[in-house]
């Protein structure tokens, strides 16, 4: 494969990830800055991919039987305060209205991190019997935190979410919900982004403000490092004993409900980017991408080629695909490159020569292959072709994370391994080591697996008796 950069302007994604990254996100127009530092412009083709990932989780969400619902932008001081390790792990991101230009308010609005507050004084007041649960609401919103550091998509002082909130009689179905929701994160993965999520519950200093237990999905990017694209949260009785959510059970006893909260937002288009990108562009994924089919006519002038795309466009538009013609006075060569800098997953190239074999050429975008197809074959397979490119996507990037998957017995064996990029496991005895790996390597806690195994007895950071096998990766 020819290795020399297409698309001007795009740093080489060997050279700088971070600008290639950035390159993307502007060259692609997926966003554009806005005025006020932190904060960017969803433009219609990154947003368009941010609808897909809605369009897809809402199915499952009204499927598992939730509900949609909206909550108030702001939240008065005082609620925030009611649960005090939320509070504290929230406290320096939030921003606050204070005045309304003419006036000081008689209290502060938070704009909101996160929604629990909100749901959980509503649920307050709407449940009192077991009658009433559980309760499974969602929302799609934006939410605010005054990041320090910001990057388009992965990380902004605004950015599109969902978050689901749920409210149960007993722990058993609390839980159940937790893990059923990480299973639906885990398929948007596998389904729609070909991106194999790594999964497990976070270590105690690595889990989210005020919950029991947090379990999350990890990508790993081309540059080897982690990114968290969700997570799923048991809060067991915690905020229901914070905020009141009492409901008499089945004896006329009042038990306090037990809880869920769960949420994934746009920094799965910047997972989706890195994790599939090269150094001509976006490589997106067939079933996600805006635009799944570019037909690009040569010497659209002439009637044979202009009947015959106008014929293979009304075909595929016909059978629900996402197709576009360019037919615009820009050179082929142009409108080959931006579409490959678009990532859009098929080119079919319509030109008098091909049609006086009746033939048209359709190009993959994940690999850049040619193929020659007959004319009235191309709406019949279509189906097959896109299949068989999301299965070989999401095999790259499996193929991917295994290689630059390791194990580590000694200290010195993890420092050597954390270098390379990737996850590393290693056995620790809590906390303490935790901490000492990311102070002298930067590495945080990813996940514990699920499936445990302990690779060595002894703790190789404190000495002491290991108890969890916890894999570790730099993270955005």
């Amino acid at each position: 494969m020819n290795q020399n950069k297409l698309v001007e302007n795009v740093t080489s994604r060997d050279e700088d990830f971070a600008q290639w990254y950035t390159d993307l996100c502007l060259k692609a127009e997926l966003m554009d800055y806005s005025d006020v530092k932190g904060f960017i412009i969803y433009r219609p083709y990154g947003y368009a991919i941010w609808e897909g990932i809605q369009k897809y989780l809402d199915q499952k969400f009204k499927e598992t039987g939730h509900e949609n619902v909206y909550m108030p932008l702001v939240i008065p001081e005082s609620l925030f305060q009611k649960e005090k390790d939320h509070v504290e792990g929230f406290a320096p991101e939030t921003a606050m209205i204070t005045t309304t230009g003419v006036e000081e308010l008689s209290e502060r609005l938070i704009i909101r991190p996160t929604s629990e507050t909100l749901f959980c004084t509503h649920y307050q007041k709407i449940i009192n019997s077991y009658r009433d649960l559980p309760k499974k609401y969602n929302q799609w919103c934006s939410v605010v935190r005054w990041e320090k550091t910001t990057r388009p998509f992965l990380r902004g002082k605004e950015f599109l979410w969902q978050e689901g909130h749920t409210v149960h009689q007993t722990e058993e179905e609390a839980r159940k919900e937790t893990l059923d929701m990480l299973d639906i994160y885990t398929d948007l993965g596998k389904e729609l982004l070909a991106i194999p999520f790594v999964t497990g519950r976070k270590t105690e200093k690595e889990k989210f403000a005020g919950a029991v237990e947090t379990y999350s999905i990890e990508a790993l990017m081309h540059d080897g490092q982690a990114l968290q694209s969700g997570t799923t949260h048991y809060f067991g009785q915690e905020f229901s004993k914070a905020f009141d959510i009492k409901f008499q059970d089945e004896r006329n006893k009042f038990q306090f409900a037990y809880q869920t909260s769960w949420g994934v937002s746009t920094r799965l288009i910047g997972a989706v980017i890195m994790v599939h990108g090269d150094n001509e562009g976006l490589v997106l994924p067939p079933y996600i991408a805006p635009t799944q089919i570019i037909i690009i006519p040569i010497q659209g002038k002439k009637e044979s080629v202009k009947q015959a795309t106008e014929t293979l466009y009304t075909s595929l538009k016909d059978l629900g695909y996402r197709v576009k013609i360019d037919d615009s006075n820009k050179s082929p060569g142009w409108k080959f490159s931006e579409y490959e800098m678009k990532g859009v997953p098929i080119r079919i190239e319509i030109g008098p020569r091909d049609l006086e074999r009746n033939e048209v050429v359709v190009v993959t975008r994940h690999n850049r292959e040619k193929t020659a197809y007959q004319v009235e074959d191309v709406a019949s397979n279509m189906k097959d072709i896109l299949k068989d490119m999301h299965e070989k996507m999401y095999q790259n990037a499996l193929d991917h994370v295994n290689k630059n998957t390791y194990e580590a017995s000694t200290y010195d064996e993890f420092k050597e391994l954390i270098k390379k990029g990737g996850y590393v496991a290693m056995s620790i005895s809590g906390e303490e080591a935790e901490l000492q790996i990311k102070a002298d390597t930067t590495a945080t806690a990813r996940v514990i697996p699920f499936e445990q195994k302990l690779i060595t007895k002894i703790c190789p950071v404190t000495g002491e008796k290991a108890i969890q096998t916890v894999w570790f990766a730099r993270a955005y």
